[in-house]
């Protein structure tokens, strides 16, 4: 028998049977889109994360007051520091040979009014390196002028939001406002940034670091982001800032160290330690369809036991009939996988269309590796079947006509 007749006849069989084959087809369809769509929800949760964190590039390391981690038998509370991050430790950053940039951080909320309009916004107290540390880019006007950051001026720049808000089409620039009560000069206006964990950064206001702390009324910093060229070692760079911050602290490890490049390969591996955990639950539904076919097969061996007879008394070798069950389990597997991958991508592009928002990615790897996911089950489903037919003695098999 020519293998083109072999393909023949499974096709033929399984047309024969259209309405139990098609509900085969739609067990294995369903469990592969569940494979696809939870996966692909997955992916989206860890590129949409990822270009979150990347948003402010990934040779910056942040210190933050406490310690997060915890080492030996004693652990230091985060709340607990014993000394906070002060202006001085930033000037000492500055100078290891390795670090570009240092700017320090201060945080709090204020309500900022121009004339009769006003608002409650965060306030970031920052240094005019800002722009090149985060990667915001200025819109209008200029940014905060460099200087001793213990002295700032009473200039601010307004978030592209907190703009509109207070002087809607007018031009900021030069216009004086209150933040905190306290006067303050507008001298620039940033481009739109979005959106970073909930905090939007363009309804935000950015003042000269010690403006800041003199508003929210704090002599320290919640962070210090260190900026070093990406030729440098993250490791390097990290343990030359653990020894400059050891010695300023008495020998205390009271502050925590965080690189964006461990940061995001942290996170890289919590969100595929998810994507593989709702996968596999995709995949209880694959297993029910592998199920169904192993079932539909079993059936047809049962009922075709005089045509298998008939096909080994005019010839038909062991093997052939092993190929002929196999390919019909194939078959029926790869078109309900077909089905189920286009149904999938129907879906997440619904998902787009209707909730813009909801990250989903379909990586084009993984439309390859459903098909042929859903070709191996097909086959594995259909070896008990294939084997047992091909086993038949046909004598016996055309006596059960």
């Amino acid at each position: 028998m020519r293998d083109v007749d072999l393909v023949r006849l499974s096709w033929g069989a399984l047309a024969g049977q259209r309405l139990r084959s098609s509900l085969t087809m739609l067990g294995i369809a369903i469990g592969i889109s569940a494979v696809i769509l939870l996966t692909s929800l997955g992916e989206g949760i860890r590129v949409f994360v990822l270009s979150e964190f990347t948003q402010f590039g990934t040779n910056i390391i942040a210190i933050n007051p406490g310690k997060s981690e915890t080492t030996g038998g004693n652990p230091v509370a985060l709340a607990g520091t014993i000394r906070k991050l002060t202006l001085e430790d930033a000037a000492a950053l500055r100078r290891i040979p390795q670090v570009d940039t240092v700017m320090p951080v201060a945080f709090g909320n204020a309500r900022v009014e121009a004339g009769a309009r006003g608002r409650s916004v965060l306030v970031y107290g920052v240094t005019a390196d800002m722009p090149r540390v985060w990667k915001f880019t200025v819109r209008q006007g200029a940014f905060l002028p460099p200087g001793d950051p213990h002295h700032g001026a009473a200039v601010a720049v307004l978030g592209s939001k907190l703009k509109w808000e207070l002087f809607a089409e007018a031009n900021p620039l030069g216009e004086r406002i209150r933040v905190g009560g306290r006067p303050f000069r507008v001298i620039g206006v940033m481009d739109s940034k979005g959106q970073f964990l909930n905090f939007d950064l363009d309804d935000t206001i950015f003042l000269p670091v010690s403006a800041a702390m003199s508003l929210v009324n704090r002599d320290d910093l919640i962070e210090i982001d260190v900026l070093y060229a990406k030729a440098q070692e993250t490791q390097a760079v990290a343990a030359a800032i653990e020894q400059v911050m050891l010695d300023r602290h008495d020998g205390e490890e009271d502050f925590t160290i965080t690189s964006q490049e461990s940061m995001l390969e942290t996170l890289n591996r919590i969100i595929g330690v998810v994507t593989a955990a709702v996968g596999a639950i995709g995949g209880i539904s694959l297993v029910v369809g592998a199920i169904g076919i192993l079932t539909m097969m079993w059936i047809s061996v049962n009922e075709s036991t005089a045509e298998i007879g008939l096909l080994r008394a005019l010839g038909a070798r062991r093997g052939q009939v092993l190929a002929y069950f196999l390919l019909q389990a194939a078959l029926l597997a790869s078109a309900g996988g077909a089905l189920g991958v286009g149904a999938s991508l129907g879906i997440v592009q619904l998902l787009h269309a209707f909730l813009p928002a909801l990250p989903a990615s379909t990586p084009i790897e993984y439309v390859f590796a459903a098909l042929a996911l859903s070709f191996v089950v097909g086959l594995l489903s259909g070896v008990l079947p294939a084997r047992r037919a091909a086993a038949l003695d046909p004598i016996e098999a055309l006596r059960a006509e």
